[in-house]
């Protein structure tokens, strides 16, 4: 992944955020360390946003699309009440086996609950509504996982869809590939939905945050 902020930026607004729990630190670092594609973490400053956005929104139910190795799992679930929960799916067994791993180290783990499989065939059984919904899994799904989550989110709850910026990818015309295509369609589509209001993040990757209209 492109470095779109400077890392001394990064580290500085990092530094000046909510820090991350001991055991998400430890995933983290371990994911780092063992795994094929850890960037694909989304890592402590977007993990303290992730956290802030559910407290801010009073969630009591998350759903995460993409799970990886469980780092934004985890900062949901420690941002939850107790009686919160968070359903996050998953198609790779063995990373969601770490995230297992660190999940059970945790006070707030119990608060999750892994559904391994196509995400879109989860989502399909799924009934709402969720306070937040977090999208970053396979990109040329995007647009089928925005509609769906349409479906099964609160009226004061907000969708997170991470990855938008695509490297700066977004930018080219033509897209370069199918994946920066299919974000680019997610991007005009969410622009142009009445049902929703919305804004683009640069934090990262780029985060879109979209709200229903009341």
């Amino acid at each position: 992944m492109k470095t779109l902020v400077s890392h001394e930026i990064e580290a500085y607004a990092q530094a000046h955020s909510m820090p991350e729990s001991e055991v998400a630190r430890a995933l983290r670092e371990e994911t780092q360390r063992t795994m094929d594609y850890a960037q694909m973490i989304v890592g402590p400053l977007e993990g303290a946003f992730l956290k802030m956005m559910a407290q801010l929104v009073g969630a009591k139910r998350v759903l995460e699309i993409g799970m990886f190795t469980g780092y934004s799992a985890l900062c949901f679930a420690e941002a939850l009440p107790d009686d919160g929960q968070v359903i996050t799916c998953e198609i790779e067994a063995e990373t969601a086996e770490l995230g297992r791993k660190y999940f059970a180290q945790s006070p707030h783990g119990k608060k999750i609950e892994i559904r391994l499989g196509p995400a879109l065939d989860t989502m399909r059984e799924l009934t709402g509504p969720f306070n937040l919904i977090f999208i970053d899994a396979d990109k040329i799904n995007y647009l089928n996982y925005y509609r769906r989550a349409l479906d099964l989110l609160s009226p004061q709850g907000v969708i997170l869809i991470d990855n938008v910026l695509w490297d700066g990818n977004v930018l080219k015309q033509p897209p370069p590939d199918e994946k920066t295509a299919a974000i680019q369609e997610l991007n005009r589509t969410v622009a142009n939905d009445p049902r929703v209001t919305a804004v683009l993040v640069t934090i990262r990757d780029g985060v879109l945050v979209v709200r229903k209209k009341t």
